[in-house]
């Protein structure tokens, strides 16, 4: 059971590498290709006008592209906090242990408050029955 849950997560965090290599490639490449064509060194057949609009388009296209990578990247992001949250079984339990001690330690006082309260009250009331059963106006 261990081994498939170490393979389960060697294979989640091969995933990951992946998805980061392969998005940061991708905003790479966008990148390097709209330098490239803001050189305007493409020498082509087509009049300048429709250059420049082909041009326009295709960097319109490829600063999606690097938008829709960096979106994935933020989704990476993501997936990696919900993964590190849910599996971080050790930070979980210690905050769990933390806690617990600290309303342990406050139940603790409060019970000894209230003993001590309720230590007055009983000698109260045992002078106020003296006081009552001493009386002459009973």
């Amino acid at each position: 059971m261990q081994r498939n849950l170490t393979q389960s997560k060697e294979a989640l965090l091969k995933s990951y590498n992946s998805r980061l290599k392969e998005d940061i490639r991708s905003m790479r490449e966008n990148f390097e290709e709209i330098i490239r064509l803001a050189k305007g060194e493409n020498d082509t057949q087509l009049s300048k006008i429709t250059q420049c609009e082909q041009d326009t388009y295709e960097t319109q296209v490829r600063a999606a592209n690097i938008v829709r990578a960096g979106e994935s990247l933020m989704k990476l992001v993501s997936d990696i906090k919900q993964y590190l949250i849910l599996n971080d079984f050790h930070s979980v339990n210690e905050a769990i242990c933390s806690n617990s001690t600290l309303y342990r330690t406050t139940q603790i006082d409060r019970d000894n408050k209230l003993m001590a309260v309720r230590d007055d009250m009983a000698a109260d009331l045992y002078d106020l029955e003296e006081e009552y059963y001493t009386s002459i106006y009973k």
